[in-house]
């Protein structure tokens, strides 16, 4: 009964976890989820199985085997409800896949979990662990899957006030830390009650009053009229090439709509924001998409960043390419951090053999430039879709000069699903992070105006065809995360390494303690 209990436990703080994440976004969901799967992995007295009314149970102290039963079950719960939209165009079989797989990292949470939960103190180390363990699934292999990241569901909740300080990494140690801390008060009658309530309060003390330093209107250097274009794309009844040509008239229609209004109202632009793939057609090789181009850009009369394809003597590239009215094309940012399965395959011959499905993905190759384009006098910091869940992308944005940021994106493919939302919540984040304005333009929606304090005062809805204006500041100040954010992370990441170690040695010490006491029990036996 009590394993059927644990297993309960952490399944629940799993569904629980995946109610953090937007569009759902119920921050306090996650702390509660991590607890209840630590109080799954913990050893339960005999006062506390008495009081559940399971007293005589034998399983009072779980083994390091059923821990990984219980990491991967609470995990691969959390993400079969978080990514369903994986299966929107490729089917449920690679969603279910990629959920399983991103759930084996479960199994290091589970089993050190438990030797962890075995220490007098062990809450204060397990939260290190499940950074450690994260850091890892975000990681490794080809690049790893940061979109599961803890932190993302913490949009909502002071915890993601600590961003500037720690970026992502510190806002999950801190959901777990207060994770923990809502469950040990109720097991505990000692000293560990008040440093777990501690565990819980801290965090969330913190990371209101971190709030009081974000998005300081003194740190605003000046400011600049931007503008989001989404062109929205066909739903059906298109070829390949037809709709490709389609998505592009409708960028240059609404572009050329949001001209006509900025010139009644007398409110000349300063740049404009196009999204990921909103000309398919190549403007380099392509007259008639160039012109149609040339045509929008005269007509907002600024420097207009889109979304297109390219190639070069290295391959097929996703690039945002920067038009000025008088200049023409200027500078670029090739897609640096590309998503694996989607927009190229690893190790190609070798999964085709699992399935045809991998020849759905493409073949780009990654760029190497700054990750800031020059948009007249504006620096422009840039991180393509999948490249804003990526640490580096905006950091290096940023310290190569961003005053700025957009998140030009292409979320069409996955219809009405929660993915948008969820990418978002990154840019959100990300910011807090960086203490700059997000421009978040997407094909079919959902764009957005983001503020340095995450908060959105513009959004379009999915599937139509719109635009966002807004004067939005622009900021020199680099914050400490940007800065040290990832040697921080490596100093966390290192400290739960280091834990594991220990908890496996003392796991090894006490196996071989217990195997040293059997056998001078049998000795004595036979005596």
């Amino acid at each position: 009964m009590i394993a059927f209990l644990r297993f309960g436990l952490a399944a629940i703080g799993g569904w629980l976890v995946y109610f953090s994440y937007e569009p759902i976004g119920i921050s306090l969901a996650a702390p509660l989820g991590i607890g209840l799967f630590y109080l799954a992995l913990m050893p339960w007295s005999r006062r506390f199985t008495a009081a559940t009314g399971m007293a005589g149970e034998a399983q009072e102290q779980p083994g390091a085997g059923f821990g990984a039963l219980l990491g991967f079950v609470h995990a691969l719960v959390t993400y079969l409800f978080l990514l369903p939209w994986i299966g929107e165009f490729v089917g449920a079989m690679p969603y279910v896949a990629l959920s399983i797989f991103l759930a084996l990292y479960g199994i290091l949470t589970g089993i050190f979990g438990v030797l962890i939960a075995r220490w007098r103190y062990g809450f204060l180390a397990f939260p290190f662990v499940y950074l450690a363990v994260e850091f890892a699934r975000s990681s490794f292999p080809f690049g790893g899957f940061a979109w599961v990241r803890l932190a993302w569901g913490q949009i909502n909740g002071p915890l993601a006030n600590l961003a500037p300080w720690g970026g992502p990494a510190l806002v999950t140690l801190a959901a777990v830390f207060a994770g923990v801390g809502l469950v040990m008060p109720w097991l505990t009658r000692d000293w560990r009650q008040r440093i777990a309530i501690a565990c819980f309060l801290v965090p969330l003390v913190v990371g209101w009053l971190a709030g009081f330093g974000v998005n300081r209107d003194a740190a605003t250097v000046d400011t600049v009229r931007a503008a989001a274009v989404q062109g929205n794309v066909p739903r059906m009844g298109l070829d390949f090439n037809a709709q490709r040509r389609a998505v592009l008239a409708n960028h240059v229609n609404e572009t050329i709509a949001l001209g006509q209004e900025a010139a009644q109202e007398g409110q000349p632009l300063d740049l404009v924001v196009w999204p990921e793939n909103a000309s398919d057609v190549n403007p380099f090789m392509d007259a008639e998409a160039a012109a149609l181009i040339d045509s929008a850009v005269q007509a907002v009369n600024a420097p207009t960043m889109v979304g297109t394809l390219t190639r070069d003597e290295v391959g097929d590239r996703n690039t945002q390419v920067v038009f000025d009215p008088v200049t023409g094309p200027g500078d670029y940012h090739h897609k640096r951090y590309l998503q694996p399965f989607g927009e190229y395959m690893p190790m190609r011959d070798f999964f085709r053999n699992f399935s045809d499905l991998v020849d759905l993905a493409g073949d780009f190759k990654p760029g190497d430039g700054p990750g800031v384009v020059r948009m007249g006098d504006v620096t422009l910091g840039v991180a393509t879709c999948y490249e804003v869940a990526e640490d580096p992308a905006y950091r290096m944005a940023v310290r190569n000069g961003a005053q700025i940021l957009a998140t030009p994106t292409n979320n069409a493919t996955f219809g009405f699903t929660d993915m948008t939302y969820q990418q978002l919540a990154m840019s959100r984040m990300r910011a807090i992070e960086t203490d700059r304005a997000v421009i978040v333009a997407a094909t079919s929606g959902v764009s957005a105006i983001v503020h340095p304090d995450g908060t959105v005062s513009q959004q379009t809805q999915i599937f139509t065809a719109d635009h966002l204006v807004e004067e939005l500041p622009l900021r020199e100040r680099v914050t400490p995360a940007v800065r040290f954010g990832g040697a921080l992370e490596w100093v966390l990441v290192l400290a739960g390494l280091a834990v594991m170690i220990g908890a496996a040695a003392t796991a090894r010490r006490g196996y071989a303690a217990t195997g040293s006491r059997a056998v001078r029990a049998r000795h004595e036996t036979h005596v």
